[in-house]
């Protein structure tokens, strides 16, 4: 059985600030390790149930934030910045299951440190729904026909993913008081639960569907200033819809995701 695990940062236990999330910031070194700690929850529950193989991707800024010497011995981590599928980068179809890992909620939600990949961005819609990371990346899942069964973070995001998934393991880690406030329980706790819940998806995988695969795909971004909308419409195949928001149409979901991150790094 091969597990993806994707592991973001703001969805962290203990996570309430941006400087938490940045390099060079004071609380930073801590909150990387609680990252990779709970990565590791992740993976022992996989192992638990199973796993022969389990991919890491680092999916939080740069994409150097899980301390390679404390991951688990028995995952491969995908690291770096630059990566061509960003946050599913490994993913594909020879896959049994994927976690989402210290997840947030969309841009707009009342989520803790809650945006939509970028700062710049206020809206993802996929073909007229709603999106955020969790949704951007389970539909690139339900391309490759692999299910989410796990997504940690705050309370925000595992109703996010409730919402879009149905049938998915949550673990809340935290419950937002405002987007820079929370109240969360114990990072040894956190840890346990993600444990306990990966292990419970992975032997139970027969009760978890991917999302129908959507073909075509119309990717929309509304950006929150029309000078990025100027950027991202230089990309061949964009529709500028108004002022902040375009538009790029693909024959499936995977074309429609790379018409998206390429407009998003424009």
């Amino acid at each position: 059985m091969k597990v993806f695990i994707s592991v973001d940062m703001e969805g962290i236990s203990g996570v309430v600030a941006w400087e938490q999330t940045d390099r060079g910031k004071d609380d930073y070194q801590v909150f990387r390790k609680y990252m990779t700690q709970e990565a590791n929850a992740a993976i022992e529950g996989a192992l638990a149930a199973g796993a022969t193989k389990i991919v890491v991707t680092d999916s939080h800024d740069g994409g150097r934030n899980i301390l390679p010497e404390e991951l688990h011995p028995e995952a491969l981590l995908v690291s770096g910045g630059g990566k061509p599928m960003s946050m599913v980068e490994c993913l594909d179809s020879t896959f049994d299951a994927a976690f989402f890992i210290g997840y947030h909620s969309r841009c707009l939600s009342s989520g803790i440190l809650n945006h939509t990949y970028s700062l710049q961005v206020q809206n993802y819609f996929v073909n007229g729904k709603v999106m955020g990371e969790t949704g951007m990346n389970a539909l690139m899942a339900a391309y490759y026909g692999v299910p989410v069964v796990l997504v940690s973070g705050d309370t925000e995001v595992c109703q996010e993913a409730k919402d879009l998934l149905g049938t998915v393991e949550t673990v809340a880690v935290k419950e937002p008081r405002s987007q820079t406030a929370a109240m969360g329980i114990h990072p040894v706790k956190a840890r346990a639960l993600i444990k306990e819940a990966a292990q419970r998806a992975l032997s139970n995988l027969s009760s978890y569907k991917p999302l129908p695969a959507p073909a075509p795909a119309t990717v929309r971004l509304q950006f929150r200033a029309s000078a990025k909308a100027d950027a991202a419409s230089i990309m061949p195949g964009a529709v500028r819809v108004d002022p902040v928001t375009v538009e790029y149409t693909g024959p499936d979901y995977l074309m429609a995701y790379r018409g998206a991150l390429t407009m998003l790094h424009l």
